[in-house]
């Protein structure tokens, strides 16, 4: 009788921690669209227009995408100095996002629409802050690597840090696409 050995191919524990943290994100994230969709239906939800500047935030975030795609393979092709830049431009990229989504908020303060206005108001502002905190978190983590690219000795050539941050970064782009989607159409 012939014994087969079978390997199972392991999965990284950073990258496996990763794969349960998004999955928690989108049950808190699927938890707040159901509570719009429920309060939605009530007699004084107040519909409007999501501000246009959501949009241009969007394309920076696609953006951002490509960039850390191509900067993880730069680093796997040991083309560290374009490493460098394409993840200092995705950061940046990170923090624009964010800004524009604040510029995005202070559109609906001056349009009557503050945070502790109508209920609609407020759902904008959890989801969509909510959500920019996470993309503040992964810049957080394009900083640490942006400080390890540029530290004069490079102790490992290892793709998981910059392969975690890379797939953290996607669904953060992938999550706020589908919010947009949810509130463009749900108003």
């Amino acid at each position: 009788m012939h014994t087969m050995s079978i390997q199972r191919k392991k999965i990284h524990p950073h990258k496996y921690s990763l794969w349960i943290a998004m999955g928690s994100i989108t049950m808190m994230f699927i938890g707040f669209t159901s509570a719009y969709v429920v309060k939605r239906s009530q007699a004084n939800w107040l519909a409007f227009e999501l501000p246009h500047i959501f949009w241009l935030s969007t394309a920076v975030i696609l953006l951002s995408s490509l960039t850390i795609h191509l900067a993880l393979k730069k680093f796997k092709e040991r083309n560290m100095q374009r490493y460098k830049q394409l993840i200092t431009v995705t950061a940046v990229l990170g923090v624009a996002f964010a800004a524009l989504q604040w510029v995005g908020f202070s559109q609906m303060r001056a349009n009557g629409l503050p945070l502790d206005g109508p209920v609609s108001a407020s759902f904008i502002y959890v989801i969509v802050g909510v959500h920019m905190l996470h993309v503040l978190g992964g810049v957080v983590a394009l900083l640490v690597m942006f400080g390890r690219a540029y530290r004069t000795r490079v102790r490992t050539y290892s793709p998981v840090p910059i392969e975690v941050a890379a797939t953290y970064w996607h669904f953060v782009d992938a999550l706020w696409i589908y919010l947009l989607i949810f509130l463009s159409i749900a108003r």
